[in-house]
């Protein structure tokens, strides 16, 4: 069971809804990959003009808590701006702060980050904030008070899957809150290593949206979140330097 603040989740892939081909296409791959948490951003919705496209509307929205996001915000003050723009249109008190401080690789502002994130915090927010994969900079965000920790794989919509497993690691082991692996995952293999390494949960978009079969791509990651979920817990073999034959010798006839 996934637990973030008051909420308890049963699956434990987030799934991004931007960028799909259109909104029949989004709504299959939603449904197949068994998301109980959907993440938009708060600019790109049209959630207060009622004439727009919103693919909100093809969801029966009693399956699923939203969790806004505040992309396109550079600074603390913006993400604090969107957040209470998402909170004001009712849709979940849950937000992940995401302070882009690079246009190029998109990565986080650390900086910035905090600040969101504690002020947020303030405000009575479940903070999930987006991030590096800093170990000394999830602790901070996990001892503000943050919810969740959710550090990147690698650069945002890259799919090239985890570049530093190790840091993931350290961050996964010093936290007492859900670490959600986000951006970067390419593939279900990448989510499944994720998971082994023992996050609590994945969050992913154009894994799925960008794919030549989205909704094919939506299950498979599913697919790959449980098994990785269920090795970790399993408990792999060590690591050894030379074979180690399968079935014992004792009891075996020798010519």
């Amino acid at each position: 069971m996934l637990r973030i603040g008051p909420y308890q989740f049963t699956s434990r892939l987030l799934l991004g809804t931007g960028k799909y081909p259109n909104f029949d296409i989004q709504k299959e791959a939603v449904d197949v990959s068994g998301s109980e948490i959907l993440t938009f951003a708060v600019r790109r919705m049209n959630i207060f003009e009622a004439s727009q496209p919103n693919f909100l509307e093809k969801l029966d929205l009693k399956k699923y808590t939203l969790l806004p996001n505040t992309a396109g915000a550079k600074t603390a003050d913006e993400a604090v701006r969107i957040a209470k723009l998402a909170k004001a249109s009712g849709l979940c008190d849950m937000i992940k702060v995401e302070v882009i401080g690079c246009p190029k690789t998109l990565l986080p502002d650390p900086v910035e980050t905090l600040k969101a994130s504690e002020e947020l915090l303030k405000e009575g927010f479940i903070v999930l904030p987006y991030t590096s994969d800093d170990v000394l900079l999830a602790k901070r965000l996990e001892d503000l008070g943050c919810h969740a920790i959710m550090p990147g794989a690698s650069p945002i919509g890259s799919g090239q899957g985890i570049i530093n497993p190790l840091n993931l690691q350290f961050i996964i082991e010093q936290s007492k809150v859900p670490v959600i692996v986000d951006a970067g995952v390419g593939t279900p293999s990448d989510a499944a290593i994720a998971m082994e390494l023992g996050a609590n949960g994945v969050l992913l978009n154009t894994a799925v949206s960008g794919a030549q079969d989205p909704v094919k791509m939506a299950k498979a990651m599913k697919l790959a979140i449980e098994a990785g979920r269920l090795g970790f817990e399993a408990g792999r073999i060590p690591k050894k330097q030379y074979a180690t034959a399968s079935s014992p010798m004792e009891g075996m006839s020798i010519s």
